[in-house]
C-alpha cells in the first residue's frame, strides 16, 4: 500500500505503491500514481490510498482531504472520515487510507471489509491491523 511520516522537522511524505484490489485487470492503471487522487503530501499532512482506484481518481481523494483541512478547518481524522464515507462509499469506491498531519496525529479509515495497515507513533505506540 504505501507509507506516511513526519520527521523530527515536522515535514511530512507519502509514498504510495501499487497494490489496490484483488484480481484487477492486468496492466490497469489506477490512482497510485497519480498525485491528488492516490497519494499526497503538504505542509498539513500526508496521505497514501488503497482500494477501488476509479474512485478516488474521480473524488481526488487524498488532494480533497488536505482541502477539506484547510478549506474547512476540519481536523485529520474527521476529513479522513468524510472522504472514505461520506464521498467514497456512496458512489461505490471501497478501500481506505493511512495519513498523517504536522501534529503527528495518525488516522487509518477504510470502508471496506479490512484493509492492511500498521503504524507507530512518536512514543513507541504501535497498530497492526487487518479487520475492522
Amino acid at each position: 500500500m504505501g507509507a506516511v511520516a513526519r520527521d523530527v522537522h515536522g515535514h511530512l511524505a507519502a509514498a504510495t505503491s501499487t497494490g489496490g484490489m484483488t484480481n484487477k485487470r492486468y496492466a490497469r492503471i489506477g490512482d497510485t500514481p497519480l498525485i491528488g487522487a492516490g497519494t499526497w503530501a503538504d505542509a498539513r499532512c500526508a496521505i497514501s490510498c488503497t482500494g477501488h482506484g476509479e474512485y478516488f481518481i474521480r473524488a481526488v481523494a487524498a488532494y480533497d482531504i488536505a482541502c477539506l483541512m484547510e478549506y474547512k478547518g476540519l481536523s485529520l481524522e474527521e476529513a479522513c472520515r468524510v472522504v472514505v464515507h461520506d464521498k467514497l462509499a456512496p458512489a461505490g469506491g471501497e478501500g481506505g487510507l493511512i495519513a498523517v498531519d504536522a501534529a503527528g496525529n495518525v488516522t487509518l479509515p477504510f470502508n471496506s471489509e479490512g484493509m492492511y495497515r500498521g503504524s507507530r507513533t512518536e512514543g513507541g505506540e504501535a497498530l497492526v491491523a487487518i479487520y475492522k
